[in-house]
């Protein structure tokens, strides 16, 4: 039995403790999860749920694995659970934090010299800090030797499920996706925003249509033209409506949901390079290498040797 030992505090995120909780107690014939709290007393969360914990901090020591969550306790934690922190964390085979919880192992000193990423609206503060954690804010999770770090609230769960399925195997973690009715898994690598999220939601029904439209086909002619067709508009009014309600020009958001596309494919599948680009409509493999350069400082292949999780697919 691998042992999990949740830490639970004042203000902490419900879903940051209950998401990863649930993942592993799908798994309860190889998962023993505990939580606990600085003198074992019931916690209340940001949402005013009240949990009570199983043990008492202080008597509790961590095996295999060590679990943060986030919320305001954990940004501003008090000097007696850092402490518990600092002094026994370095027990534990594997350290993972959930949203804000970087913070907190942050203050405990585990993440220093090392990569790290939390909720992307705390990412700069978490970097002005503690100047010496090179904070990515993009991933929705990053593993950094044995220390992992998650985005917000959600990211918890896809954090719990790799590891099920470094402990399990694949097909034991898309089991307990599958019961979840979660994708198994987002990679690590995945921004935290897509760029559907990124942007606004257009106010008009024919503008939200379009939008829909350009993620779901991606190699069509995504010209102004073309689009302001399909929502019924002048090119003039289109460019003008839709970049009033998206809050950004239509090229720019097709660039963004074009590499986005490009990206995934990259991440998840076999597929070659110019069948990508091909399918995600750059046309050629270098229009898609400039693009992927200019935004992300890496060639497509260079990318996918990096975040490509097709290999055990």
């Amino acid at each position: 039995m691998l042992d999990v030992l949740v830490v639970l505090f004042d203000r902490v995120q419900s879903l940051d403790v209950t998401g990863p909780v649930e993942v592993f107690s799908h798994a309860s014939d190889a998962y023993r999860v505990r939580t606990a709290s600085l003198g074992g007393g019931m916690v209340r969360t940001t949402n005013g749920l009240r949990m009570i914990p199983d043990a008492d901090l202080l008597s509790t020591r961590p095996r295999d694995l060590l679990l943060i969550p986030g919320g305001p306790g954990a940004r501003r934690s008090e000097p007696e659970l850092v402490s518990w922190v600092r002094e026994h964390a370095g027990r534990a085979q594997r350290l993972a934090s959930v949203c804000t919880g970087a913070f907190l192992l942050a203050e405990a000193g585990f993440l220093a010299g090392r990569r790290a990423t939390t909720h992307w609206a705390y990412c700069a503060a978490l970097a002005e800090r503690y100047p010496d954690i090179d904070v990515d804010p993009d991933p929705i999770f990053v593993r950094d030797g044995h220390v992992i770090t998650s985005a917000g609230v959600t990211a918890g769960i896809d954090t719990a499920l790799a590891l099920v399925e470094e402990d399990l195997g694949r097909d034991r973690a898309l089991a307990i996706a599958r019961d979840l009715v979660v994708f198994l898994r987002r990679p690590g690598s995945q921004a935290q925003f897509s760029a559907q999220l990124s942007a606004q939601v257009a106010k008009r029904e024919p503008l939200r249509e379009v939008q829909q439209w350009i993620a779901d086909n991606p190699a069509a002619d995504l010209s102004v033209e073309t689009l302001a067709s399909r929502a019924s508009l002048s090119p003039r009014q289109f460019a003008r409506a839709f970049a009033a309600e998206v809050g950004m020009p239509p090229g720019r958001y097709v660039d963004r949901v074009r590499l986005e596309s490009a990206r995934r494919r990259l991440e998840d599948t076999t597929d070659g390079v110019e069948e990508t680009a091909r399918a995600c409509g750059y046309g050629t493999p270098e229009a898609m290498r400039r693009a992927f350069t200019r935004a992300l400082g890496a060639s497509p292949a260079e990318y996918r040797r990096r975040f490509s999780t097709s290999s055990s697919s």
